[in-house]
């Protein structure tokens, strides 16, 4: 009788993928996450806004999110404003996730005022078009922030962008004004119907100003966004096991040895041998060339270009070149 039956399954296993099989942080957890990430990025802008400001220290506090639709927020934002699309995070997309970046045209003029040493008041008439200085230090603001958006997300609190990692092409990883515009709605940072949270950004120096930015995001790109609350999973291509064509074993020398004859002799005879003696030689058609103890090929022996040579005739079934690699 028969003990060790053979099963076998009814159907192939569910292989489900990483967004399915991972649990997504709970609601208090989300909280917890939120609140770290707001900490951290509110640090990193008073460290690098103040370059900003030469002589002045800042100080950088971020608001719980509104949520609201993506309509209400660019009301809220208005008709005109400095706007930056930024790109920000570490996420498996190819283009990172995208944030809506604001300054109001008062603010940005007052705060290039406190950059160019003036007090940094909001002014009382404001004009229809943002000055060129104007644009410029808001576009240098909105660069930073998403710097520090991205280094945030990370959650490890990565050194500042002058020192981050780098792509191959010399650009920063992530984190860049991707494009500005006077107009939100241009810019389509989300739909206009998508869950959006708006944060407000207030920035604040020791003499009493404080200059206020919005900061809009789509709330399934806010999960992604939170330092470890929602990295994209990617597949890894499997590597080609490296063969003796590739690197690193390419160029690696190996000593090869083409055997002539083999015979036996006595140990009588072997203590007699001496200078003169003559040994005859019964040489094969085909001879081995070896390394090593392996038999790499056989081939006949003959002469090229006036020197001893060896013409390759067949390799053994079991044997290829990239087989010796280690």
């Amino acid at each position: 009788m028969r003990m060790d039956p053979a099963f076998a399954a009814a159907r192939p296993a569910a292989v489900h993928c990483a967004e399915l099989t991972q649990r997504g942080p709970r609601p208090e957890e989300r909280a917890a996450l939120m609140a770290a990430w707001r900490r951290d990025l509110a640090r990193l802008l008073a460290d690098d806004l103040s370059g900003l400001v030469s002589g002045d220290r800042l100080d950088v506090s971020i608001s719980e999110p509104e949520h609201m639709t993506g309509a209400d927020a660019l009301r809220r934002i208005g008709p005109v404003a400095a706007n930056s699309l930024l790109r920000v995070g570490m996420s498996g997309e190819p283009g990172g996730e995208t944030a809506l970046l604001s300054f109001d045209f008062a603010t940005a003029i007052a705060l290039t005022d406190r950059s160019f040493g003036g007090d940094g008041r909001a002014i009382g008439a404001v004009p229809e078009t943002l000055p060129r200085s104007a644009a410029l230090l808001a576009e240098e603001a909105a660069t930073m922030i998403a710097g520090a958006i991205t280094r945030a997300s990370l959650g490890d609190m990565p050194p500042p962008a002058s020192t981050a990692p780098r792509r191959s092409g010399g650009g920063p990883m992530a984190g860049e004004v991707i494009v500005r515009s006077e107009s939100a709605s241009r810019l389509k940072p989300f739909a206009l119907d998508a869950q959006t949270l708006l944060f407000t950004l207030d920035i604040a120096n020791r003499q009493g100003c404080t200059w206020r930015a919005s900061l809009a995001i789509a709330a399934d790109r806010m999960g992604r966004l939170l330092p470890g609350g929602g990295r994209r999973y990617r597949t890894r291509t499997p590597r080609a096991p490296s063969t003796g064509r590739q690197a690193p074993f390419a160029d690696m020398p190996l000593p090869l040895h083409v055997v002539l004859a083999e015979f036996d002799l006595s140990l009588a005879r072997l203590q007699t041998l001496g200078p003169g003696d003559t040994i005859p030689l019964a040489m094969d058609r085909q001879v081995p060339l070896m390394v090593g103890d392996t038999v790499l090929a056989h081939g006949a022996v003959g002469t090229a270009e006036d020197r001893m040579a060896i013409r390759l005739t067949r390799f053994p079934a079991s044997t290829t070149i990239e087989g010796l690699a280690p």
